[in-house]
């Protein structure tokens, strides 16, 4: 996902009754609309497909229908109203919106008068953290601490660190250097991608790496979920596509968070009875 990604309206005109002085509210007067959206266009570009974007006629109806609708005395009013309204499509990762008021009842000479705000998209995530080599402890209280500080990415919860047998390509075994494993929740404005590279930075910081898959590692840092994002790219997939087979994200997930939900396979508590009880057969 790219997050120089944009679909910009410029000049969007309509006629509203906002303003302070009671004749704006009677005679109404323009008001200009300016927007920026930044969104991921891969999707759209790769379908087509006038669903995988953002209608901009639509938009410019609706941010319209504000305009002419319910008056406000401030035009900061406005564009915070416009700018929530974008933000409910739920692919516009965040707006830049600037209004103006080029007949504002100001009694000296001028070319215009704009409000300009910008609002961004918080998304709820999920990150699942894992050592098994080095001073385990030690890597995971590092590690949260780096995400504590990582600007756009907000942690709001930390379950109990929790020690677990290694899984490896053949199975969990009891002979590889045990796993401590917690789980962090947080939201973020940061695109699901460069949360991503935000925690191979992380992994990095800490010596992680990569010459066996599933093998022992100092630091393993997974986005479990971002919101309801469904993303399947070649560099991640959203939900993380086994997490609810998963005991060690499973268990302080629920600990973090008694109603937790992954999206796509439901409860968390019901995945975990559902595999404890499997384990049992």
């Amino acid at each position: 996902m790219s997050a120089s990604d944009r679909i910009s309206l410029r000049g969007l005109r309509t006629r509203g009754y906002h303003g302070v002085l009671p004749e704006e509210r009677i005679a109404g007067q323009d008001f200009v609309i300016d927007l920026d959206l930044t969104l991921d266009l891969a999707p759209a570009a790769a379908s087509d497909d006038v669903r995988d974007t953002v209608h901009y006629g639509e938009l410019a109806q609706e941010v319209a229908g504000i305009v002419a609708g319910d008056p406000v005395d401030l035009i900061e009013t406005l564009a915070d109203r416009i700018a929530s309204a974008v933000l409910r499509a739920d692919r516009v990762l965040a707006v830049a919106v600037t209004v103006h008021k080029p007949q504002a009842p100001i009694p000296v000479a001028f070319d215009d008068v704009s409000v300009s705000l910008t609002r961004q998209r918080r998304s709820p995530v999920v990150i699942a953290l894992g050592s098994n080599l080095g001073d385990r402890a030690g890597t995971l209280a590092s590690a949260v601490a780096a995400l504590r500080g990582e600007e756009g990415l907000e942690i709001t919860a930390e379950s109990p660190v929790l020690e677990t047998v290694a899984l490896t390509l053949a199975g969990e075994d009891p002979d590889k250097p045990a796993y401590l494993n917690q789980v962090v929740l947080g939201t973020s404005d940061l695109t699901p991608e460069r949360l991503l590279g935000v925690l191979l930075d992380i992994e990095r910081a800490h010596g992680r790496e990569r010459n066996e898959r599933w093998g022992d590692r100092t630091l393993d840092l997974d986005l479990i979920a971002y919101g309801t994002e469904r993303i399947v790219t070649p560099s991640l997939e959203l939900p993380h596509p086994r997490a609810a087979e998963r005991d060690f994200v499973l268990r302080p997930w629920l600990a973090a968070d008694p109603d937790a939900v992954l999206p796509g396979h439901g409860r968390v508590d019901e995945l975990l009875a559902r595999l404890t009880a499997e384990d049992a057969r």
